[in-house]
């Protein structure tokens, strides 16, 4: 992903503003900082949910793996998107295993103009045995746990097999076993060379083979860097306008308020 000078205009507000930003192929990221900074804006334009203002006077530069122009459906079968959006998009009867199809058409369930084949079933079968919900596809959403719904959900991006998994806080509302589970999953993940790219406000999200963090405050880049080097007292404190302090414990950060 190759950005530059790339702003998004909302009611007249820059949500972006200006920024410039490289993510390799193989880099695994996390993307932090305060609720209302532009994270989930920043992966909307990545994903081709929304576009780039356009200024005469500062034109901006945006390709997506490589393209300068692209097809949205090319991009969203080599980027799988996970988000909270998107789980509250599907119907609570919405059996687990049409949710993980609907992978393969970016829809929110099987319609009767979609036509699955056996190559895609065996592909959802799959990824459903890989996050450990194929036990789960005849059952419906509603039914499901937390960290049950999010797994299912992974299944559904990772279906097309895509060079990036982009995850929008995806341990929100999981307790710390959860948490912990899910972070060892996507270092397992890295390890097969899937890339991940993270949004998150919360260290303890953050996987261990996530090695590059990007902060965003007020719609800009505030700090980009080796994860030793950014997840400081001095830089989180900085980017949430508060004292904080910052601690590592076998490669899990977190971060509490200085009294």
């Amino acid at each position: 992903m190759e950005l530059r000078d790339v702003s998004v205009v909302r009611d007249g507000k820059r949500i972006l503003d200006s920024v410039s930003l490289d993510i390799g192929a193989s880099e695994n990221v996390a993307v932090i900082g305060p609720n209302g900074s532009g994270k989930t804006t920043l992966i909307k334009l990545l994903r081709g949910d929304i576009y780039p203002y356009y200024d005469e006077d500062r034109p901006a530069d945006m390709r997506i793996f490589g393209e300068k122009t692209w097809s949205i459906y090319d991009v969203r079968s080599r980027m799988g998107v996970v988000s909270m959006d998107l789980q509250g998009m599907f119907g609570s009867e919405t059996l687990v295993g049409d949710v993980i199809l609907s992978g393969y058409f970016s829809s929110l369930d099987i319609f009767r103009n979609h036509e699955v084949t056996e190559e895609m079933r065996s592909g959802a079968a799959r990824a459903a045995e890989y996050m450990g919900v194929d036990h789960l596809v005849g059952r419906d959403l509603s039914g499901l746990s937390l960290g049950e719904t999010r797994r299912t959900l992974i299944a559904r991006a990772l279906v097309t097999a895509p060079e990036m998994l982009v995850l929008d806080e995806p341990m929100t509302g999981l307790d710390i076993v959860m948490k912990s589970k899910f972070r060892k999953m996507f270092d397992i993940m890295t390890g097969t060379g899937v890339s991940i790219v993270m949004i998150t406000h919360d260290l303890t999200d953050i996987p261990v083979s996530l090695n590059r963090i990007i902060m965003v405050k007020d719609g800009k880049v505030f700090a980009d860097g080796p994860k030793k080097d950014i997840l400081t007292s001095e830089v989180v404190s900085g980017l949430f306008d508060e004292p904080i302090n910052v601690q590592c414990v076998n490669g899990i950060y977190s971060m509490r308020m200085d009294e």
